[in-house]
């Protein structure tokens, strides 16, 4: 139904298109709707044929669009003046076709509208994990999305158009369009609707869905989108090594999102909070690498630690774990710190101590980063970035002295790096190595920040890698010798999705690796999840948890961790 739209369309007529079945009851439905009823104009005479409902303004024809002669012939019967300016909408109709029918339907419209603009909203990227998820959702709704083969890109679909007799065609992915054609303030209108903190699945979904404008005629060119810049995030030409990295499965069923992880020994993995397919949990587990493989046990804590997701869980020198941060909810920021202490006599029970710290208590927060950093012989846990329940970004640095436990304010000199939350933060030569995250624009980040201890406290210095790593966040990271490696995440370049970045800090060089994932059996989604280095022979790393609620095409979450093999990232 056309919307009152204050005069703005005055003179124009809607023609509605459907399946004669579903246009009939739509028609039955307007029919004895009085408030839809109202909104029509004086009906026309009524017609027969195809047409369902006949005003001034707004025609219900129907017929099937893939037939083209019945489809003209109605257009034409329904009083449809082929030379006048006109839009086409489809949203999500076309795919769902052969490919071959769809195209014709394309072919057709710019034939007989010479003064047209085709508006098309539908799916890409089939191949990826996200698309995977895609594509089975529909398949499973016996709707499968057919110009996906065909046509799987943005680039693809502008070059469908114009071979089929459009003039000029722009094709935006709707990252693109979100953030490189909405204003920056209604952005932040819709954005503070309500609580919203699925970034990773938004920026994913908006990956795989495109907005499509082509036009036919001088008078129509004008209403075209204007072309967006290469990417959201910047033009970005990273260096890719020929090599993938190979994944294989570990045979044990775990699964979550938003834990944190760290070794608690050379066999065990401390996992602390998350959520999985039961819900949000305080539950603490560790897995277990024996002489027969990984197993996971939970782990009876002497307290509570509460719920929380997107927390940090820190190692200590000196041994323990530090809890701090995350959320219940993104109305509920956690606010208890613990330290968490395995028992020696087994790896089912463990200590945890709650934190009573003095000074000055930092602002609530999750996705922030926290490491141990060290000054004059002293440790504290670095703590910087995140969001919270008021802040969309938070670009404090906070220092938790970890022998008094206090919240100590330490000389901080240099640029500080922008605002920023789910990025990564590694302990390095004393100070801490800063990557990546989600800025203050909803933009990925891509830069390098090292903060490096001196006599009076800090000094932030930016590391300028060549070429520039893709920008990306939710990741994890990891240093490696002066190897800093970034693992998963999410961007919004076009190739693929992120595997692992390598950045040598002693060239300030970096190389993509991709991931071989042929021997997993699932889509693998490296976002939300946790990674820790093994200390075996071999380097590898060891990934857990993962996923994400897909919107409509509902939750996956990695049924099992996996292993990469490093050697040729480390070669």
């Amino acid at each position: 139904m056309p919307q009152k739209t204050d005069g703005a369309l005055d003179g124009a007529v809607v023609f509605e298109v459907d399946f004669p079945d579903v246009a009939r009851r739509k028609a039955a439905l307007i029919g004895c709707n009085g408030t839809l009823r109202g909104m029509l104009d004086s009906c026309l005479p009524s017609l027969t044929g195809p047409v369902c409902i006949s005003s001034g303004q707004y025609r219900l024809l129907g017929v099937d669009v893939r037939e083209e002669l019945q489809v003209e012939e109605a257009l034409g019967a329904a009083g449809l003046d082929w030379a006048a300016p006109t839009l086409i909408l489809s949203e999500v109709v076309l795919t769902y076709m052969e490919t071959q029918r769809s195209d014709a339907v394309i072919s057709w419209a710019a034939k007989l509208l010479p003064q047209s603009l085709f508006v098309m909203y539908e799916q890409i990227h089939p191949h990826d994990p996200f698309g995977r998820i895609m594509q089975d959702h529909f398949l499973k709704l016996n709707s499968t999305l057919h110009a996906l083969r065909q046509y799987p890109d943005t680039s693809a679909q502008t070059r469908r158009f114009l071979d089929k007799g459009w003039e000029q065609c722009v094709c935006l992915d709707m990252n693109h369009f979100y953030l490189g054609l909405i204003s920056e303030e209604e952005r932040g209108r819709v954005e503070n609707l309500e609580p919203f903190d699925e970034h990773e699945e938004w920026h994913q979904k908006c990956s795989h869905y495109f907005i499509l404008t082509a036009s036919r005629g001088s008078l129509m060119q004008q209403a075209l989108l204007p072309p967006a810049p290469a990417s959201p995030a910047g033009t970005i030409s990273p260096r890719w090594s020929p090599a993938a990295l190979n994944v294989r499965t570990v045979p044990v069923c775990l699964e979550g999102l938003g834990m944190a992880s760290t070794w608690i020994s050379g066999e065990q993995v401390l996992l602390t909070g998350g959520s999985n397919r039961g819900g949000r949990g305080a539950e603490t587990r560790v897995l277990l690498r024996g002489q027969e493989g990984w197993r996971t046990t939970r782990v009876e804590t002497s307290v509570d630690l509460s719920v929380r997701l997107y927390h940090t869980a820190t190692p200590l020198p000196g041994g323990g774990v530090v809890v701090y941060g995350g959320r219940s909810s993104p109305l509920s920021p956690t606010t208890s710190i613990f330290i968490v202490t395995p028992d020696a006599c087994g790896p089912a029970t463990a200590s945890a101590e709650p934190v009573v710290c003095t000074g000055e208590t930092p602002p609530p927060r999750w996705r922030h980063a926290a490491a141990v950093v060290t000054h004059q012989d002293r440790n504290f846990l670095f703590v910087f970035g995140g969001k919270n329940q008021s802040e969309y970004v938070l670009g404090d640095v906070s220092f938790l002295s970890l022998d008094q436990q206090h919240w100590t304010e330490l000389p901080v000199e240099g640029a500080a790096p922008a605002a920023r939350h789910s990025h990564s933060a590694c302990s390095y030569q004393g100070g801490v190595l800063v990557f990546g995250g989600l800025g203050r624009g909803g933009l990925p980040l891509g830069d390098t920040v090292a903060l490096r201890p001196n006599e009076r406290g800090f000094c932030w210095e930016r590391i300028d890698v060549q070429p520039p790593p893709v920008p990306r966040y939710s990741h994890c990271a990891h240093v490696v010798g002066d190897k800093l490696l970034v693992v998963g995440g999410v961007w919004m370049h076009s190739d693929g999705v992120p595997g692992v970045a390598v950045i040598d800090l002693s060239t300030c060089t970096s190389l993509e690796f991709s991931l071989d994932t042929t021997s997993v059996p699932w889509p693998l989604m490296l976002h939300s999840f946790c990674s820790e280095l093994s200390d075996t022979e071999h380097p590898e790393l060891l990934l857990i948890g993962g996923g994400g609620n897909c919107f409509s095409f509902g939750t996956h979450l990695n049924p099992q961790p996996v292993v990469v093999d490093l050697r040729p990232a480390l070669a």
